[in-house]
């Protein structure tokens, strides 16, 4: 047996154990950037194979804490894609403006910059007072760095350019505080949020929302996860509801390629027509 055979079982083990003792389940993440993870993790542990990483993982709490870390993806920022921000003010605005209180779920929500991203925009095009974000993650950790609202001092030079590019009204200043060499978001942005854990791999539906927002999510998951994760949004989107995706992310050849209309194709924006 060659040896990436045998690091292969090893890496299934690994991941069938941590889904049997935590209920984490990565079995059908993308194999490539899963197995780059798990390396990084036995680097950072010093340890030298993934069967001790299975070892410690199971046995040391903190350790599967730091695990989780590095296998949930948490590249974000604020105004990711700004063009994407702009578009959703062009083409969605109006549409929620016929709304009489709109409901919004963030799926895969990171560290919270999209979602405070969110919430400036619909407080600038007059809507925030009558939505509700759901922001979730599965990652407890993360979610609790996003309730906070506190990011790096160093981000808000690139954020505020983000944000002009996608259309901000006001000065970004406006929205933070700086203090020391953190910048602290505003309360009035967390008003209208619920912050929970979800997992995208294993939980089901929990509301009928008017947008969904899961985007460069399914990027990180191999075919038969992605099927799961379109029929739970698609579960979860009431009729005419607007799905954002990320800028790598599509519905081609997904089974609910036909139920979607494009709202703006190069953004990603998608209408649920049936």
């Amino acid at each position: 047996m060659k040896k990436t055979e045998l690091e292969d079982i090893e890496i299934q083990l690994l991941l069938e154990g941590v889904y049997l003792y935590y209920g984490f389940d990565f079995r059908n993440y993308a194999p490539a950037s899963l197995k780059r993870r798990i390396w990084n993790t036995i680097q950072e542990e010093e340890l030298t194979s993934v069967s001790a990483l299975q070892e410690k993982v199971l046995h040391d709490p903190e350790c599967m804490e730091r695990f989780l870390l590095n296998l949930s993806v948490n590249v974000t920022a604020m105004f990711r894609d700004p063009t994407f921000y702009l578009a959703f003010r062009h083409k969605v605005v109006p549409l929620l403006r016929t709304y009489p209180f709109i409901r919004i779920w963030c799926a895969g929500c990171s560290t919270g910059e999209e979602v405070y991203s969110m919430a400036i925009l619909l407080q600038e095009e007059g809507l925030y007072h009558r939505c509700r974000i759901y922001a979730t993650d599965m990652n407890e950790m993360v979610l609790r760095k996003a309730k906070v609202g506190i990011f790096p001092l160093q981000m808000m030079q690139e954020y505020t350019q983000q944000y002009i590019n996608a259309g901000g009204k006001k000065s970004f200043s406006e929205y933070y505080t700086a203090a020391y060499e953190s910048a602290i978001f505003s309360s009035s942005l967390k008003e209208n949020v619920i912050f929970s854990q979800h997992n995208l791999a294993i939980d089901s539906s929990f509301n009928e929302f008017n947008v969904i927002l899961c985007r460069n999510v399914l990027i990180y998951f191999n075919q038969l996860l992605q099927e799961r994760v379109h029929n739970l949004l698609y579960e979860s989107l009431g009729r005419f509801g607007i799905l954002g995706l990320g800028r790598q992310e599509s519905l081609k050849a997904t089974p609910h390629e036909k139920h979607y209309e494009e709202l703006e194709g190069n953004e990603k924006l998608y209408r649920r027509i049936r």
